[in-house]
């Protein structure tokens, strides 16, 4: 199956997951996860209208960006404070916001630039050791943490839940994502916004969509497996 055919089959499960929760499916973006994928495959994705990029290492986005133009570039990976700087000069989003210290790195990196850094706050719903993100118990300090800042906007929540085999396995991780979001979104904090929620990979996009995902990171579904 081509990366056309590929991106074709997943616009429709996409559509038909948002229509069995009752959603419109333009509520949703396709982010392609391009980790160690060759640029022809993002090219082809690119011409079959997928808009937005998601890579994991800053490096391996800086040497792409160039080769790819007319995408948007999302950060979906891990972020170093020491690669913040590069960071924010390619990807419009990032997906990870885990922080403190990046927060307040990427705040003055957006004072400097004269505008804010667009995040969303990495949650890790499955309290799993191998795994960043802030625990839900202490979400709520974490947005009163970095609110109002100058430099920095969070537009939601992103989540990487435990692996389960069986999709409906997950959909518990994928719904307290929901709930933490609209919690958050109750107290109206300054520069904290709970419009967007980056959730669902290969396996499990079409639940993460009907428990409210507004981005899914589709890698392997999308390009075939990486080299």
């Amino acid at each position: 199956m081509t990366v056309t055919e590929r991106v074709r089959e997943i616009r429709r499960r996409i559509e038909a997951a948002a229509r069995r929760a009752g959603r419109d499916p333009a509520e949703i973006t396709l982010v392609g996860a391009s980790k160690r994928q060759p640029v022809e495959r993002l090219l082809e994705a690119r011409d079959a209208g997928v808009r937005v990029l998601g890579e994991n290492r800053v490096q391996e986005a800086l040497a792409k960006v160039p080769q790819v133009p007319g995408v948007c570039w999302h950060m979906i990976g891990r972020l170093q404070r020491n690669k913040a700087r590069k960071a924010v000069e390619v990807f419009e989003l990032i997906h990870s916001l885990d922080s403190l210290r990046l927060a307040e790195t990427l705040d003055r990196l957006g004072v400097e630039r004269g505008r804010p850094v667009d995040c969303l706050v990495e949650v890790n719903v499955g309290g799993e050791e191998t795994k960043g993100g802030v625990a839900p118990a202490e979400l709520g300090a974490f947005l009163d943490a970095v609110a109002g800042r100058e430099g920095l906007r969070v537009l939601g929540l992103m989540t990487i839940p435990p692996w389960r085999e069986d999709p409906e396995e997950v959909r518990p991780y994928f719904r307290r994502l929901r709930e933490l979001a609209g919690e958050a979104a109750t107290r109206e904090l300054p520069g904290v916004a709970m419009r967007e929620l980056s959730m669902g990979m290969s396996h499990d996009f079409e639940v993460a969509i009907e428990e409210g995902a507004t981005f899914v990171r589709i890698g392997t579904a999308l390009f075939g497996p990486r080299d």
